[in-house]
């Protein structure tokens, strides 16, 4: 016992003497790095790309000049330069261009480094402003067309004989000076909105043809004109050229009214039609209404807050229908398929039960169905053979064994749907998610 104490100690002090001899040391800082900037940096615009020119010496060998240009505390634009010798160094830094950005004034920081680490640094105050256009140019697929200030800050217009009413076209500026560039203004799928920095087109609509304007606020980026669709005295938020959304709260009974659309389809899930008067069908609560304007088709979702519902274990929140063979206003135009993004949400009528109404040959394939109903707008919780059972002679539930899949719903073999006839289905959670109950009454 005692030699191995012994060998133990022995192992123990050689590395820390070792651990001690192999610490890594500090590189000593040497040098004196030193950097010339003329500050030039004034009439800066959003969006240019501002030239430097900085003189660097040292009595060792530099590495790097960096640039970096701060809004308030925010680092937003850095260029980095290699600095293999001393002498004069040009380079430039992007001022970002954005939506709603106010002028003000910027720190533009150089910091110089050689091989030992050691630094210099210098900064300067930049006044950044938005600037003031002559004109704007509006491109579309056929020409362009000058944008003239309209006298209100920062907005511009084109105004002419328009080919049609629809003008997809993006928006570019001039350049100013040696420092500035060429901006794009597009569209922004994904924001649904006008972007900087982008051509893709920007779906202006006016509601008369002939001789009208297209605005645009280089600020602030709103435009017109737009297609409107107003819902209970709400304008809609433009998605896309196509499709219009608001997230509204809805009263079981209220009076719906609709402005910018016509003939469109009545979802009577949604909408009760008593000539022109319109009421919400399902209980009251948040929705998401989205017009699409090809199909004159307003698609509503249930929500809780912001987000998507989903069917909670107490059987309140939604249901929602993926798969084939369905589909609103028309399972051939618009099918739903096995895609989520384009799930029915069913409507929630009052005591935890969830409708769909569809009409044979219209909305649903007459002689064959194959949707199922999940628990939210995406794979996950759905409802199965052993959770849901059908009380119809028509439609009945797959089990995997008995033509369809668990849970996906099928016609009874020998019969069918009637053609322009209207069948509710209704899914009946009462009695708790896992024993719920489908019904399918032709009207």
């Amino acid at each position: 016992m005692k030699k191995i104490k012994y060998w133990m100690l022995v192992f123990v002090v050689s590395f820390a003497l070792a651990s001690c001899d192999n610490e890594v040391a500090e590189p000593q800082q040497e040098g004196n790095p030193t950097m010339q900037i003329e500050d030039q940096f004034a009439h800066v615009h959003f969006g240019d790309l501002l030239p430097f020119e900085v003189t660097v010496n040292d009595d060792v060998p530099l590495s790097t000049l960096t640039a970096k240009l701060y809004f308030g505390e925010e680092e937003v634009s850095k260029t980095i330069i290699r600095t293999k010798e001393n002498g004069q160094y040009a380079g430039s830094i992007a001022i970002p261009y954005g939506k709603n950005i106010p002028d003000g004034t910027a720190t533009l920081e150089f910091v110089l480094v050689n091989t030992t680490l050691k630094k210099a640094s210098r900064s300067f105050d930049v006044p950044v402003k938005l600037a003031h256009y002559p004109y704007l140019i509006l491109v579309t697929a056929d020409a362009s067309y000058p944008m003239v200030p309209t006298g209100k800050p920062n907005e511009y217009a084109a105004s002419s004989a328009f080919p049609t009413t629809e003008l997809p076209a993006y928006i570019k500026t001039p350049v100013l000076d040696g420092k500035g560039r060429e901006i794009l203004f597009g569209w922004d799928d994904g924001q649904g909105g006008i972007a900087e920095g982008t051509s893709n087109n920007i779906p202006f609509v006016s509601p008369e043809g002939g001789t009208y304007s297209v605005t645009f606020n280089t600020r602030t980026f709103e435009a017109s004109p737009f297609f409107e669709v107003i819902l209970n005295g709400q304008k809609m938020n433009m998605v896309d050229k196509d499709n219009y959304q608001l997230d509204i709260d809805l009263a079981q009974g209220e009076e719906i009214t609709f402005e910018g659309l016509s003939n469109w389809w009545v979802d009577p899930d949604f909408f009760a039609q008593d000539q022109d008067k319109m009421t919400f069908v399902p209980l009251t609560g948040r929705y998401r209404v989205t017009a699409n304007l090809p199909l004159n088709y307003l698609k509503v979702e249930a929500l809780v807050g912001s987000n998507l519902a989903t069917l909670q274990p107490d059987g309140t929140g939604a249901i929602w229908v993926i798969g084939d063979q369905v589909g609103k206003p028309s399972y051939l135009s618009n099918h739903v398929g096995w895609t989520p993004a384009n799930a029915l949400c069913m409507a929630p009528v009052g005591n935890k039960k969830y409708q769909l109404t569809l009409v044979a040959g219209e909305t649903v394939n007459a002689s064959q169905i194959n949707f199922k109903f999940f628990h939210q707008k995406d794979w996950g919780g759905e409802f199965g053979s052993q959770s849901l059972t059908s009380e119809s002679g028509i439609v009945f539930v797959g089990n995997g064994t008995n033509g369809r899949d668990n849970g996906n719903l099928g016609i009874v073999e020998g019969k069918t749907l009637t053609a322009g006839k209207t069948y509710v289905f209704a899914v009946d959670v009462s009695r708790g998610i896992n024993n719920a109950v489908l019904t399918v009454e032709e009207k």
